[in-house]
């Protein structure tokens, strides 16, 4: 999974990639650098702007937003953000065999990496079974193609010199759509597999850094790394031996390069953008006025009114694990986080209608589910789904049934008298987030607990919630898609984003004494099973279980969807917005017209 990917960096399949990302990273805009201003007006560009510096540009170790790879790499297919279709990319077709269990795809002719060395099926087996399929390597990606109970991968094996065949131990409904993944270069990486560190670790895993010359990065997308800058910008150039063209023979994409600026916050961006030199922002719901009554004069168009289709929640660390003999959380608030009336006591708290309304100026609605509303498989309230209205009297009762209690001051006690307070962390300069997790500690000082709201560096952040785990409470967000499946690491036990009660990855600190609930285990037993299953109808009903589940236990506590929203200047020509992906998903076929 990865976080809210409205940007041009966006990757469809982004639950895979973990989304540990910032809520309102989904700003596009930015300056135009002083050292890029005097060419733009030769050079088609588009710039655009992020929060906070790539972490790796090693696709297969990343865990977070922003990040390179929606515009670097390509897979076998993609969907369409439009149609919900699965579409030729590196492969022109595909074949699946009537017991589902074989897909022999064919690749394009004359397919090149972006160094002009041919793109060929060996690229496609190394990249499966030496990468993702390679338990030394830590990845997410692998989680994704785990099938049924046996957990056991697909195996894939060469054809001929343009076909590939990977063969499933069982049927696996996302399968087609989960070879979407990028493919990666065997002449530029398999040394780097095969060749162990002093602790036997392939020294793959310490390749591609942030660190690495832009040229040494090989890739198959439209457009190459050109530049990074630390804490300035990251700059992209129009790969040449990108496989598209359009239907008068002319190479795609037409734009010629790409920058991000690296902005401190969003109201920076903002400011860049109404001043003329940026290309386009995501819209935050409190940018929405200003900019909406600018666009004429501004000579941009404001695109979209739909809900995101990611998710944005708080979230407990429910880990009861041990390293080197220490708890990773105080055992006196592991018994809170672990109690579901203490959760369900905080759901119940946070008032939601007024966080839509203040916060995101009635640009947003509530938010009861894991899976996007725009899926097929989305269960909303009306079918039974259980919400949390605001209600802090239901809250105080469950609290007192669970053992809790109130001094003569109105704070909030366990049993053994102990003041219920934690911290709740969440990224800096996100103005949305800061204001979540500020009504959020206003919110629960109404039911007696004292909240520190901790906002720190992302990539700090990050750090605590996926290798430390040093974290009491979270306010975090991860991207969305239209199959659920997409989300297995983050339900599955096992997965590299279930945050919540996180296992030790590969590579990191073993964990003692790590154990997951009834319910963690049933909800990823039925993942496995809607994976399994090709009756849509059945397949509902199992999604509309998982979710009936997290909403009765609570490992994340939902708040609000807000609309997914993007300003971008006229000039463009091909914007074919989607809120499942943003303005320049499309980006091979944009063109600068003025």
């Amino acid at each position: 999974m990865q976080i809210f990917n409205h940007n041009l960096s966006s990757i469809k399949r982004s639950w895979i990639l973990i989304i540990l990302s910032a809520f309102t990273a989904i700003t596009l805009a930015a300056c135009n650098p002083s050292n890029f201003k005097s060419s733009a007006a030769q050079i088609p560009q588009v710039v655009s702007s992020i929060l906070s510096d790539p972490k790796t540009f090693n696709f297969p170790l990343s865990q977070e937003f922003p990040n390179i790879f929606g515009l670097t790499y390509e897979g076998l297919v993609d969907q369409n953000p439009i149609t919900g279709k699965v579409e030729p990319k590196l492969a022109e077709s595909w074949q699946i065999s009537e017991d589902k269990l074989k897909f022999i795809f064919t690749l394009r002719q004359d397919l090149k990496w972006s160094d002009g060395q041919p793109l060929t099926v060996d690229d496609v087996v190394f990249t499966y079974n030496n990468i993702y399929f390679n338990e030394a390597i830590p990845t997410d990606v692998r989680d994704s193609f785990r099938i049924g109970v046996s957990r056991k991968l697909p195996t894939v094996s060469k054809i001929d010199e343009r076909r590939i065949e990977f063969a499933l131990p069982e049927p696996f409904r996302p399968f087609l759509l989960n070879t979407g993944t990028p493919i990666l270069p065997a002449h530029a990486l398999q040394k780097y597999v095969q060749e162990k560190d002093s602790e036997g670790k392939p020294i793959f895993l310490s390749k591609w850094g942030v660190d690495t010359p832009p040229e040494e990065i090989i890739v198959n997308g439209p457009f190459k790394l050109e530049r990074y800058d630390t804490s300035q910008r990251v700059v992209f150039r129009r790969n040449p031996y990108y496989w598209r063209k359009d239907a008068e023979g002319k190479s795609q994409p037409y734009i010629e390069r790409l920058v991000w600026q690296i902005v401190e916050n969003t109201d920076t961006a903002l400011l860049q953008f109404r001043s003329g030199g940026l290309d386009t922002i995501g819209i935050s719901p409190d940018y929405f006025s200003l900019l909406k009554v600018q666009e004429k004069q501004g000579n941009f168009t404001v695109y979209g009114n739909e809900p995101g289709t990611g998710t944005n929640f708080v979230l407990f660390n429910l880990n009861k694990g041990k390293r080197n003999g220490k708890p990773l959380v105080d055992p006196i608030k592991s018994r809170w986080f672990n109690t579901v009336e203490f959760r369900q006591a905080v759901a119940y708290a946070i008032d939601r209608q007024t966080m839509i309304n203040n916060t995101f100026r009635g640009l947003g609605k509530p938010q009861n589910s894991p899976v996007t509303v725009q899926s097929p498989y989305y269960l909303s309230p009306e079918e039974g789904l259980k919400t949390y209205n605001y209600n802090p009297e239901q809250s105080k009762q469950l609290l007192i049934k669970a053992g809790f209690k109130y001094n003569e001051q109105g704070q909030l006690l366990d049993a053994e008298g102990n003041r219920v307070r934690f911290t709740l962390l969440t990224n800096s300069g996100n103005k949305i987030r800061e204001a979540i997790g500020a009504q959020i500690k206003r919110d629960l000082a109404k039911i007696g607990m004292q909240v520190d709201f901790t906002p720190i560096a992302w990539n700090t952040y990050t750090d605590k919630l996926s290798n430390t785990l040093d974290w009491e409470a979270s306010l975090l967000g991860l991207t969305g898609g239209l199959e659920p499946n997409d989300g297995s690491n983050v339900w599955s036990p096992e997965g590299g984003l279930h945050m919540f009660n996180q296992k030790p990855q590969p590579g990191q600190k073993p964990i003692e004494g790590w154990e997951a609930s009834p319910w963690e285990i049933e909800i990823g037993k039925l993942y496995i099973q809607a994976a399994q299953e090709f009756d849509e109808a059945k397949v509902k009903q199992i999604y509309a279980k998982t979710q009936q589940i997290t909403q009765e236990n609570l490992p994340f506590i939902y708040l609000v969807n807000p609309l997914a929203m993007t300003a971008v200047r006229n000039r463009f020509e091909g914007i074919n917005y989607s809120a499942l992906s943003g303005a320049f998903w499309n980006i091979y076929e944009i063109k600068i017209t003025k």
